[in-house]
């Protein structure tokens, strides 16, 4: 069996689909890993060290993709890559399945058994197989890390001869993955930390790192959460009212830290400009959200702009700013993903196209595209 790790294309892409660790693993498992040269370049991993670890490495994409059985990614392919995958084979990788409906009616098009990892199902055993787990988490701890290198005064109290220097105030939307490391990151540099969810469930979490949890009364509706566990739209009363609450939080904080995402939505308004203009001058805004239209409506993707006097930094794919390790566990989710996956005594794939973990992820099968998330959204 072959198995391909080709090197990124898509823009900023700075992460690979495979660590030395993992093609060691994966070769065990009896595939030919083939490294497209020059894949690891930008996680600081070298051909050399792909082929010590038991990889082939070839000179291009067409020679990396060239009779693969599976193809592990970071990105999803670009129109050029999906004529070089053959039919039958089986790919994983980050899809964007909502805002790339056109990429993947190609790949089913062709043929391609394809697995977006971001809807990984959130069950126990495919925890270690979670990539929005893994990724959110370095991305929250490097928003905070961001965020105190452009701050223009010090994170934690300190008491000295001349005088007191008062603790940041740090203020977080949202107690997911991204946003719970935040909050542990903040305390971790001495900040006065609160944070804020549409989770009844998320306070307890909160309070156990050390953050406040500013909240108002629950929607009518129950515990603002779907039965996935994600953060759910919430009723037009509910959004006024916590707004009105967070505009007055908002204007004693000197950093504000927002990762509010609805899966298959445009990510909701949080930071108005108003709130904006209300904040102290100096004050941050790390918008996580701002590759999805972003939770404040003055952040730019890719970009640190000044508004008001508050430096609002939109940088685009966070986790990937620490690319070593989004790297080598994004590698590690695609190894527990594929791994029950194989047969290694006959040496071959047996997918078990009834298991939840499947079904979960399947977007293309056999020509067409399977997932409901996109069939019935048709």
């Amino acid at each position: 069996m072959k198995l391909a790790i080709p090197k990124e294309r898509f823009d900023g892409e700075t992460r690979v689909a495979a660590s030395s660790d993992t093609v060691k693993k994966l070769t065990g498992l009896g595939f030919n890993v083939v490294v497209e040269t020059g894949a690891g370049a930008l996680s600081h991993v070298s051909d050399a060290e792909y082929a010590e670890a038991g990889a082939s490495i070839a000179a291009t994409a067409a020679e990396t993709y060239a009779d693969a059985d599976v193809i592990f990614k970071v990105r999803r392919p670009e129109d050029d890559e999906i004529g070089l995958i053959k039919k039958g084979a089986m790919l994983a990788a980050i899809m964007n399945p909502h805002g790339e409906k056109e990429r993947i009616a190609k790949l089913a098009k062709a043929g391609v058994n394809t697995f977006s990892m971001e809807f990984m199902p959130r069950i126990t055993r495919a925890q270690s197989m979670d990539v929005l787990s893994s990724q959110s988490n370095l991305a929250g701890y490097k928003a905070v890390i961001d965020a105190a290198a452009t701050f223009t005064r010090a994170m934690p109290m300190m008491m000295t001869a001349a005088g007191t220097v008062a603790p940041a105030r740090v203020f977080v939307f949202g107690a997911g993955v991204a946003g719970l490391q935040a909050i542990a990151t903040a305390k971790r540099l001495g900040a006065i930390v609160s944070a804020t969810d549409v989770r009844r469930a998320a306070a307890e979490q909160i309070e156990s790192l050390g953050g406040t949890f500013v909240m108002v009364e629950d929607d009518e509706d129950g515990d603002g959460e779907t039965a996935a566990g994600y953060a759910k739209e919430m009723s037009e009363d509910y959004k006024r009212r916590q707004a009105e609450l967070v505009s007055e939080h908002i204007k004693k904080q000197d950093i504000v830290i927002t990762t509010a995402l609805i899966p298959g939505r445009a990510a909701p308004v949080l930071v108005t400009e108003e709130m904006v203009k209300s904040m102290k001058s100096g004050s941050v805004i790390v918008d996580l959200a701002v590759e999805q239209g972003g939770n404040c409506p003055l952040s730019v993707a890719g970009e640190v702009v000044e508004k008001y006097g508050v430096t609002i930094l939109g940088h685009k794919n966070v986790a990937g700013r620490l690319s070593v390790n989004a790297s080598a566990l994004y590698s590690r989710n695609l190894f527990n993903f594929i791994q029950p996956l194989v047969d290694t005594e006959k040496g071959v794939l047996a997918i078990d196209w009834e298991d939840e973990v499947i079904t979960g992820t399947l977007l293309t099968k056999d020509g067409a595209v399977v997932h409901p998330a996109l069939t019935e959204a048709k």
